[in-house]
């Protein structure tokens, strides 16, 4: 089994949809750009307050949407009607993201969003502040965040087949921003998905009880300044299997791949499993790093990972 796993290529940079689809025009150039159970809407606002405390589907037309939107109560999906072309493109609400979500759920599918950036250096496609949500075939680029979320222990982050690149920042005296990162949530799972380019801070950081982070690419090779491929920096359970990880040149910290409880011990983080990885350091360097690095103290489950040249296994810090 862990064989095969190692074994596994490089996941492609966006599921087909999105890589051959064309340039979308405007969405605002044709009928209304977002549709609820038939009826049209000229804002998002709009269509997620018909929605209210209910349960609906906000199909969301091809194009540029210069628009965003808060979800207070209810339960929404987002879904691009053509996936990898609605493309929600520099506008943010709250000063905080396109979807700042606080409802009862959400899903998001097939979309794009790009260009969001804020005062505070924070800004994101999704701000998820509680609940669950659902990440499904979107991509997020050129931002400073992709995901970001608040504290809330009993709900789950899950994302799968989705792009995250050219995202996270680590200036102008501010505090990092990552390409994700969550607060104390229950669960994150992340699978199928790319993370790549980035421009400063971690891959992956997030605070959550528990783990799945598998089958996924972490390709630093163009990346800026950036840190921890992946960052559990409460300590965490679950696991982490069958990635790939490519280290870059330009780090502003090269010292480990994964870093678990660098921060704080919040978090139990007796067995979680490590296994499956292929992980390697830029040829020709020189340089030495760590695959785990470890500040809990406790056990490890670090099985069968394939490791390059100037990588150790295990750290504790």
């Amino acid at each position: 089994m862990i064989r095969s796993l190692l074994r596994r290529p490089l996941l492609p940079l966006l599921a087909l949809p999105l890589l051959l689809a064309p340039a979308p025009l405007p969405a605002q150039s044709g009928g209304a750009p977002y549709h609820v159970d038939g009826r049209g809407f000229t804002r998002l606002q709009d269509a997620v307050d018909a929605i209210g405390e209910g349960e609906g589907t906000i199909r969301i037309a091809a194009g540029y949407h210069r628009d965003c939107a808060v979800q207070t109560a209810g339960r929404i999906a987002f879904v691009a009607s053509e996936p990898g072309r609605a493309i929600f493109d520099g506008v943010t609400c709250e000063g905080k993201a396109a979807l700042v979500l606080r409802g009862q759920g959400a899903r998001v599918d097939g979309l794009v969003f790009q260009n969001m950036r804020v005062p505070d250096g924070n800004g994101a496609g999704i701000r998820l502040e509680t609940s669950d949500l659902e990440v499904v075939n979107a991509m997020f680029r050129n931002s400073e965040q992709g995901i970001l979320t608040a504290d809330d222990p009993e709900a789950a982050l899950t994302i799968d087949r989705s792009t995250f690149s050219r995202l996270g920042r680590c200036d102008r005296g501010l505090s990092c921003a990552h390409s994700v990162y969550t607060g104390l949530y229950g669960r994150v799972t992340v699978t199928r998905t790319r993370f790549e380019k980035g421009s400063g801070g971690h891959y992956l950081k997030t605070r959550a009880a528990a783990v799945d982070v598998s089958d996924n690419s972490f390709d630093d090779t163009q990346g800026t300044g950036t840190n921890y491929m992946i960052d559990l920096p409460s300590g965490s359970t679950g696991r982490i299997i069958g990635n790939l990880f490519v280290q870059g040149r330009d780090k502003e910290n090269y010292s480990a791949f994964i870093a678990v409880a660098a921060e704080e011990r919040k978090n139990p983080s007796r067995g979680l499993v490590i296994e499956g990885n292929r992980a390697s350091l830029p040829a020709g360097m020189g340089r030495r790093s760590v695959f785990v690095a470890d500040w809990s103290g406790e056990a490890l489950a670090i099985g069968a990972n394939e490791l390059g040249a100037g990588l150790a296994r295990f750290e504790k810090r």
